[in-house]
């Protein structure tokens, strides 16, 4: 029965974080997009992410946020979310679900803890913007 079932590999779809001034916070801040390259529009999108990991010998997670959106054009992005810096020092995770036409794809991101700096930072397809891809 499982050998039946077949898992698509995601192509062409992949998360990025770029920073970006924020005027309520009067500073730049890192905010994730969810990138569709493709030439087919993304639907019925769900995007779970937490962090984790890690920091002065102790384990510390975040509350899990889910985000839905029903449609991402071809050759194009969304915004998901910020990211705090106080979570920079964590693993970042967003859980991406969504269709391209009838086909379910599901794939796991991760920004690795401190990955979101300067020095990490190289230009985003169809955002045409530097920041630090996850692919």
């Amino acid at each position: 029965m499982r050998k039946d079932i077949t898992i698509p590999d995601v192509q062409g779809v992949f998360m990025a974080a770029v920073q970006e001034w924020n005027d309520d916070f009067m500073q730049n801040v890192w905010n994730v997009y969810l990138v569709n390259e493709n030439n087919e529009p993304l639907s019925n999108i769900m995007v779970v992410s937490k962090a984790f990991g890690t920091v002065e010998g102790e384990m510390r997670k975040t509350s899990m946020l889910r985000h839905a959106f029903i449609e991402i054009g071809p050759q194009a992005a969304h915004k998901v979310e910020m990211i705090e810096d106080s979570v920079l020092a964590l693993n970042n995770e967003f859980m991406v679900t969504f269709f391209i036409g009838k086909t379910l794809y599901d794939r796991k991101f991760i920004f690795r803890a401190n990955l979101l700096n300067p020095e990490n930072m190289e230009e985003i397809p169809v955002l045409n913007k530097p920041g630090v891809m996850v692919r």
